[in-house]
């Protein structure tokens, strides 16, 4: 058996145990930054790395305390030897002693020295990615992305964030100038020189702080220099590259850099001279004609921008003349079942009519249907305006099952009482859709109807389109996650086992523009959701066709 043979044969026998079990487990996919149900599994990984590295660790230090003893042996008797040579060896039990140590001794201290304590826990690593879920790069630079998107968001200062502190409350521990230093090169991937540079920055100012540096300052100055440049200040690059070089004299992509650098100043105070015709130094440019790209249903302008923002930081909501007349009541929607329990209903816009349900989800529903989705678990699509076609995009961060009815008594109880609360069929209605939110998970502002141009969206489905939209709150979050409604000034606060309701067209068919949505990225906490969407085929007598486009609270 080999040097710490017994102690390695039991760790890795309850290492093969712990496998079996990990291996009656379903595979498992990427894509984690998308789903913070995924992201918990990751705690469970790091549970298991760090056990594996604490017995490493315990291995070292056995091998090293043996080591450590045979040093103090041989000691002892070399120098029992030096005090009298000739008396020493002069007793042949002494001189068998020295033979021993000098032989099969010192054989196992070389198998000892050279014994690899860490190639077994190693193999346990490897053993380990085929059945733990590893974040891979996509998922570091995905984590990477959110983050500046809530800075953006919800106007988080890159110190404060940096500290851990998201909106003035302390939340984590603080990151390091390494973790600054990630964050800019993620950042700088991606092409976003912006973000680069504000957290290169950062890893700059906290470098000055660290005692055991976690990152260096020729390789901050050397993204934070050619970001610089991106963004237009060449001057500020040129000293940045010039302190690059005080430091690394023959870094060779900031030697070239520089010489770049210094030809376009050069250019540009050429081109100063070359605009004053009337020889005044510099000619303003104009900057103010902006070439507005071709639209699409999924990109929006600044306003939509800025309103989306200010509507996700709870800054903005609608006039007080419109909440004045809003109410709160309870409804049967001529439901005879809810005769003996009606709906508590709130009033949260008039034109177009949207309200919440109140406790129509209750805390056993809600796991149970959390339970069924877990497992299917998939990042979610949106449709291809074009093509019809189901893709990934950026602008959706979240994942998705599709429950049935048919799968369990308690789906079936939910749909029926989105029939009672909404007066309308669910024989077209898709299926339960449950949706999780990952790192900073959000979904831009969209509508859940097809426009005209869309033709081929809902085709496979022959059930007409999106009429109407039932969206189910299955948990609280402590900060961000609100649905809202930029044109609407209206922002909707999940809080778990309500429901939002509303039209996605108007009594005429046509699509309600007013409903265009978004769910604001999650600040802290996680946000469960699931909806149903419910379409026009078989709603012919339970919403007749009209020729008026407003809908109101008159169809209620």
């Amino acid at each position: 058996m080999t040097p710490l043979g017994k102690m390695s044969s039991v760790w890795l026998t309850s290492v093969s145990v712990f496998l079996l079990l990990l291996l009656q487990q379903p595979p498992v996919d990427g894509e984690l930054f998308t789903a913070l149900a995924d992201m918990e599994e990751l705690l469970e990984t790091e549970a298991v790395l760090i056990t594996n590295l604490d017995n490493y660790v315990q291995a070292q230090e056995e091998k090293l305390m043996q080591l450590r003893q045979k040093m103090h042996e041989y000691r002892r008797e070399h120098a029992e030897a030096a005090r009298d040579v000739s008396a020493y060896l002069s007793n042949p039990v002494n001189a068998f002693l020295l033979t021993k140590r000098l032989t099969t001794d010192w054989r196992y201290v070389e198998n000892l020295m050279t014994y690899e304590v860490g190639k077994e826990f190693l193999e346990n690593v490897t053993a380990y990615r085929s059945v733990l879920k590893f974040p891979s790069d996509e998922d570091l630079n995905g984590a990477a992305v959110a983050l500046m998107r809530l800075q953006d968001t919800y106007n988080l200062d890159t110190a404060s964030l940096a500290r851990g502190m998201l909106n003035g409350v302390q939340y984590s521990t603080e990151l390091s100038a390494g973790d600054c230093f990630e964050l800019g090169r993620q950042s700088y991937l991606n092409g976003d020189y912006y973000h680069t540079v504000l957290w290169m920055r950062e890893a700059m100012d906290r470098l000055t702080g660290e005692v055991n540096r976690t990152a260096t300052k020729e390789d901050v100055l050397e993204y934070l220099a050619f970001s610089t440049f991106k963004q237009g200040n060449i001057q500020t690059a040129l000293s940045m590259t010039e302190e690059l070089l005080e430091l690394v004299p023959d870094h060779e992509r900031a030697v070239s850099n520089k010489a770049y650098y210094v030809k376009e100043l050069q250019k540009e105070a050429q081109q100063k001279i070359l605009r004053g015709d009337d020889g005044s130094e510099e000619v303003p440019v104009d900057t103010t004609t902006k070439i507005q790209k071709e639209a699409t249903p999924h990109v929006y302008d600044t306003n939509e921008r800025k309103l989306y923002e200010q509507l996700c930081r709870g800054e903005q909501q609608p006039p007080i003349e419109l909440r004045s007349q809003l109410v709160c009541r309870y409804t049967t929607n001529s439901s005879p079942f809810l005769r003996i329990g009606p709906l508590k209903l709130e009033e949260v816009y008039l034109r177009p009519y949207i309200v919440i349900y109140h406790d129509v989800m209750s805390d056993r529903e809600i796991e149970r249907i959390k339970q069924y989705a877990r497992p299917r678990f998939r990042r979610a699509t949106v449709q291809n305006y074009k093509t019809g076609e189901l893709e990934f995009a950026n602008y959706r961060i979240s994942k998705s099952a599709w429950l049935k009815d048919a799968e369990d008594e308690m789906i079936r109880t939910i749909s029926q009482r989105v029939e009672d609360m909404t007066g309308l069929t669910m024989e077209t209605a898709e299926e339960l859709q449950v949706v999780n939110y990952g790192i900073g998970g959000h979904y831009e502002p969209h509508f859940d109807f097809a426009r005209r141009e869309e033709r081929n969206a809902f085709k496979s489905l022959g059930t007409g389109n999106r009429i109407a939209t039932v969206l189910f709150y299955m948990s609280d979050v402590t900060q961000g996650g609100a649905t809202v409604f930029p044109s609407l000034h209206l922002a909707l606060w999940p809080r778990k086992g309500t429901a939002a309701f509303w039209f996605n067209l108007h009594a005429s068919g046509r699509g309600d523009y007013a409903t265009r949505h978004a769910a604001c990225p999650v600040l802290t906490g996680t946000k469960w959701v699931s909806n149903k969407w419910i379409h026009e085929r078989g709603q012919e007598f339970r919403r007749p066709c009209g020729l008026q486009l407003d809908h109101s609270a008159e169809e209620f």
